[in-house]
Parts: structure tokens; sequence; C-alpha cells
């Protein structure tokens, strides 16, 4: 942890009793998990004409070639008053419109601050013929609005179904501030919260019908919200929800403030719940551990066990299942800060803030937008991570920038600027996507429209961009592809912030196996 930064404590781990305790899968090999994918791959067999999505992670990676990629594109806290918009970008090398955007659907407000995205339907109900994959879910950070999009009429081209408006879901629900979106095999989608309407933290879960989009209240019971909120990932053959948290919206909204972590008003816990009780039964403070943002189980259904991103303290902890039913964690990855000059603080953390699992559950990925890396870790025994590719993609350090590096336990030198296609990158590597066969993985530079604006002036000026990287698959390994650059700085309105990936049949971080 940052030595100067020391939060305050909030509280104590509390624990209530568990459901009986299932069998606990540790490091599997490549053969447990085939075998343990199993069931799925004999329900494919048996459905005759099945839901949305896959069998199972290791038939998605059969899956075809993403053609088409969308993503929102935020213009709050930049120069353009105009709304937020969902882009629709070519990312097939056969096409003629190859790493263009095709297609922009604005939403019908201002400063929504739309950040992820998610699925009406996806593999969690592939069993169920009656659901398709036809709607993607914008649920916005700031405005608390849910812009429901049409991807199913003609995908090259949505066009927006429905908008749920923020006083529903104050009124039914008590929160606001969306984050994380899942859909459930119920049918059913479920939207994490970071606080209440007011801006306090408060981690709840807006529930909608997954056909009406009605608001139909919070999926956790009455007065079971956590202190706060942000991702979020379930594991139903555990009986099992894991949730994380940023801050309370009041505190993050407007920008960082280190005193604000030194006051304790940033996460640094982890909250387990019950998945059929709908109720918090453990809360596991992370020793060194700031800001756990993105959550990832094991895509194996019957793993017990992932991965968070703890974004401040720049680490990566594991989380697992003990043999008597409850849930430990610890640290297995630790990017240690530099000491800096020019700089805001004497010391600059890695920030974590994407993390990402390949579908056969081998590599771990993520971006220290800060530091400007992104790397790969082959996690074939998840307790002891192991550095198989690491590539720099712009940064707080680069040379010829106002940073100077000090001190540095990992390189001897500052990276060069990043330069593709004739533009110079501004930002870092943020948001990642990684393709389903595993051998591209997709990244953009902007995190959060008021954090942009303050760490990165650039990207206000000049626009993120969408960059493409070649995978090794076999030996680990990443390489940049020099020919695919999105200029999101040469949009028609003026230069925007563009955010989380999304393939239209579903993707590593938004599908979820029973």
């Amino acid at each position: 942890m940052l030595g100067y930064l020391k939060p305050k404590s909030r509280r104590v781990d509390r624990s209530l009793p568990r459901t009986p305790a299932q069998p606990s899968v540790s490091a599997h090999s490549w053969q447990t998990l085939r075998e343990q994918s199993a069931p799925a791959s004999s329900m494919a067999t048996k459905c005759g004409k099945c839901g949305p999505g896959y069998p199972s992670p290791l038939e998605a990676m059969k899956g075809p070639r993403e053609e088409i990629v969308y993503l929102p594109c935020i213009y709050r806290n930049t120069n353009t008053e105009a709304p937020d918009y969902l882009a629709t970008v070519d990312v097939d090398p056969k096409s003629p419109q190859y790493c263009q955007v095709i297609h922009r659907l604005p939403m019908p407000h201002l400063k929504d601050e739309l950040h992820h995205s998610g699925w009406n339907a996806c593999s969690s109900c592939f069993g169920d013929s009656t659901k398709s994959r036809t709607k993607l879910l914008l649920p916005s950070l700031i405005s608390s609005r849910i812009y429901v999009v049409d991807v199913g009429t003609e995908p090259r081209a949505p066009k927006l179904h429905k908008v749920v408006e923020p006083k529903d879901i104050h009124a039914k629900c008590d929160l606001g501030y969306l984050h994380t979106t899942h859909c459930l095999a119920s049918g059913e989608v479920m939207i994490s919260s970071l606080g209440d309407p007011k801006g306090n933290g408060k981690g709840g879960f807006v529930l909608l019908d997954g056909e009406t989009f009605e608001v139909k209240g919070t999926w956790e019971r009455p007065g079971g919200a956590a202190p706060m909120g942000y991702d979020f990932w379930y594991q139903p053959r555990h009986n099992v929800m894991v949730s994380t948290e940023w801050a309370a919206p009041k505190v993050l909204q407007d920008g960082f403030n280190p005193a604000d972590v030194e006051a304790g008003l940033y996460g640094n816990h982890l909250h387990v719940w019950d998945w059929q009780r709908h109720e918090m039964v453990q809360t596991l403070t992370l020793q060194d551990g700031l800001i756990p943002l993105e959550i990832r189980f094991l895509h194996n259904p019957a793993a017990d066990q992932g991965f968070v991103g703890c974004a401040l303290s720049s680490n990566i902890q594991r989380f697992y299942k003990n043999e008597g039913g409850t849930w430990s964690v610890e640290k297995v990855i630790q990017v240690p800060p530099k000491k800096v000059k020019g700089w805001m603080l004497p010391e600059m953390p890695g920030l974590i803030t994407d993390i990402l699992l390949s579908l056969d559950d081998r590599f771990l990925y993520f971006s220290n937008w800060l530091h400007g890396d992104l790397r790969q870790y082959d996690i074939s025994d998840p307790q002891r991570p192991r550095l198989t590719g690491q590539l720099f993609l712009g940064g707080s350090i680069v040379k010829g920038g106002p940073v100077q590096v000090l001190e540095d336990q990992e390189l001897k030198s500052q990276p060069e600027p990043l330069v593709v296609k004739g533009k110079q990158v501004a930002g870092g590597p943020q948001m990642i996507q990684l393709s389903l066969d595993g051998k591209r993985l997709y990244v953009t530079t902007s995190l959060y429209s008021a954090w942009d604006k303050q760490f990165y002036p650039d990207l206000i000026r000049e626009g993120s961009v969408m960059l493409q990287i070649d995978v090794d698959t076999v030996k680990g390994g990443l390489k940049l592809n020099p020919n695919f650059l999105v200029d999101f700085g040469k949009e028609p309105l003026g230069p925007a912030l563009a955010h989380e990936l999304r393939y239209p049949g579903g993707d590593c971080s938004s599908d979820i196996w029973l």
C-alpha cells in the first residue's frame, strides 16, 4: 500500500452461518475443467433449440470471431455539450469499414455518464429457448437512468428501445449511481449501485423484469444493502455472490482527493452474499487492498475462487471458499508504486482499473491506468500467478512528460510515448475486452470523465482511443497491432471518451455459466 495514505478502519469483518460447504475446487487442470463443464455440454445436446450464449466457457471459445463492438462514448466533463452515445465499431479485418465507427446512437439526455453495459439475457439463460440476447442495457453512473437498446433488429445500427427514469429507481429501490449489469437465469436483470439517490454510499442491487424492463425493486432484502458498492459476480453452484466497493458517489464524482482515502471514505472490503437468500453473510477486509473494483470468479461454474483488482493499492487479490463454507482472501500479485516528481503525490500507484480472465481460466489480464502498462499472467495455479506478458500503452510516466520517475522497482528507464498510425495516445490502458478465442485483446483509455480530466487532461482535448493487442495463447505474450486504431478524438461532435466494450454475442466479462 502507498505508505503516505493510511485509511481509517470503517468496520470489522462479520460472518453469519453459511449453507453447507460444497466440494472445493482448487487449481484445476484442463481435464478437470472439461469434466466440470460437462453437464452444461450435455444440456446443449438435449435441448435442441437453446437460449442465448453457449453451454460452457470452453464451448464459447469456439464461437465466431467478433465483427462489431459496442461501446459507450461520454461527453460529460468534456468541451462538448452533447449527449453520451453508443458507438458501433467495425472490427472485421475483411470489412472496408474496418477500424471505423459505423453507427452512433445518441441518448436523449445530457450528462448521464454512460459507463458499463450488460445484456437482457446471456449464457446463464442458455437452457431457456424462449430467451434471446437482443437488448443491451446502459445504466448511467451519474444520472441513474437506464437505457435499453435494441441491438437485435439491426445489430450494426442499434436503436433506443426504452428509458428507465431515475425517479422509478429512486422510488422503488432507494438506489442510484448505477454500475454493473448482469442477466440472471430467472430472466431478470440485476444492476449494482454505488449509492442512494442523495449520493451517500449504498451497495444495493436494482432488479428489472427482463422482458418489460420495469423496475421490480431491490434484489437484496429490505435494509440489507452493503455500505458501498461497485461490481459483482455470482456463482450459483456455490450459492454465492461477491460484491466490491469504490466509494460513495459524493466522494468520487468530482475527482480524487487523497484526504478522502486517509479519512476511510474509499472501499477496502468484499461482501459475500447468500445467492438464494439474497442477504449478506460475510464481509472480508482486504489487507493492503484499497478500492477493490472489478471482480471475476473463474469462468468454470464449479470453481470456488476468483480474483479482484484493488485499484489504489495496485494489487490482485484471490478470494476462495474454505472447507467450512466461509470465504477468505489473499494477495497474489503486487504492482510496486514508483517514486516520482511532478505528480500530485510522491509515489504513483499503477492503479489497476480493469481485470479479465480468459474463458479457459488460463490467463488473467489487467491494466495499470497510471503506469500505462497492460499485463498478462498465467493463472494455471491461481495461488501463484506468473507474469507472461507486459506492454506499455501510454500512461503517466512516459519520457518527455511532466512526471520524472526517481525510483522504480521494475523499470530501468521511463517508457517511450505510444504513437499508433501517427496519433500519440493520451491516457493509459483502461477497459479491456478479450476475444472469445483469447487471441485478441481490445483496449480503451478512459476511466471516468471527472478522473480523466484530473489525471489526463490531454484525454479531454484529444479524446480516447481503442487499440487491439495480439495475444500469444500458447507461451503467453502481448504484441500491439500497429494497424488498428479507432481515434475518438475525431468524432463529428468533438473528442469523446470511449469506455467499456461489448460483443453482440457476449464475452468473458458479461456471461456467467450455471
